[in-house]
């Protein structure tokens, strides 16, 4: 693998971003750790990643110049961007029978905002920077695109969006000497989930799989790490199911 490439990484302050950003910096590269309300653990992300030259940058993924302005920051602080790795999002409950329409609306508005808008434009931006010198996108889709997520509906359509979204780019962006691609997990244990895996429904969590446990971050940032590689450029367009074999297709 190529070292000393500038890693942009959404949403790195914590769970599976912050093992995305560790995983990279272990391979000597520099990594912006993005966030947008959690400061301090943007900041111990960053102070406890090996190397030299990380930084944390901020932006409300939401806000499409405040991205622009976020990538670029990145970009300067970073000396380069050479990967872009789309993992920020937000999974807000809206059940459709369940939730007022004023609730609907703003659940979909939010969801897509951040989770396909919001990674629309942050390659968008992040493209000006790779264009003249080749780079990599990936994306942090879910399984939950293919599946459904009957409770989080929004969400399930923003990580399908995000697949089709990154197909799209892999053939436009081919002829620039970048790749894009795209994992799909399936359930995670991070800090997040730590409370609902130690209930009842986590037996029923782990039992969706055929090994009866949730993937560890550290084996998504593995795969994230590897499509982000040179061996890795034939395999741009794809999207990989790391989900346990709970979800075939």
């Amino acid at each position: 693998m190529t070292a000393g490439r500038g890693v942009l990484v959404t949403g790195g302050s914590r769970g599976i971003g912050a093992a995305i950003a560790r995983a990279f910096a272990a391979r000597g590269d520099r990594v912006a750790v993005h966030y947008r309300d959690a400061a301090d653990a943007a900041q111990a992300v960053r102070d406890g990643l090996p190397g030299e030259g990380h930084a944390v940058v901020r932006a409300d993924m939401a806000d499409a110049e405040a991205v622009r302005a976020m990538v670029d920051e990145a970009a300067e602080r970073l000396g380069a961007l050479d990967v872009l790795v789309n993992n920020a999002g937000v999974y807000l409950p809206h059940p459709v029978t369940a939730t007022s329409y004023e609730e609907w609306q703003d659940a979909w508005r939010t969801t897509l905002g951040v989770n396909l808008t919001g990674a629309a434009n942050t390659t968008w931006c992040a493209v000006r920077h790779m264009k003249k010198r080749g780079g990599r996108v990936v994306n942090v889709g879910s399984r939950g695109a293919f599946r459904g997520e009957p409770a989080h509906p929004a969400y399930g359509a923003s990580k399908a969006g995000l697949h089709a979204f990154g197909q799209s780019l892999a053939v436009a962006l081919a002829p620039h000497g970048i790749t894009v691609a795209s994992v799909a997990p399936g359930y995670v244990a991070t800090d997040m989930t730590v409370e609902e895996l130690a209930t009842p429904a986590g037996d029923l969590i782990r039992a969706q799989s055929p090994f009866d446990r949730v993937a560890l971050p550290e084996e998504v940032a593995a795969a994230v790490v590897y499509l982000a590689s040179p061996e890795a450029a034939w395999a741009s367009g794809s999207v990989l199911d790391l989900n346990g074999a709970s979800y075939l297709r």
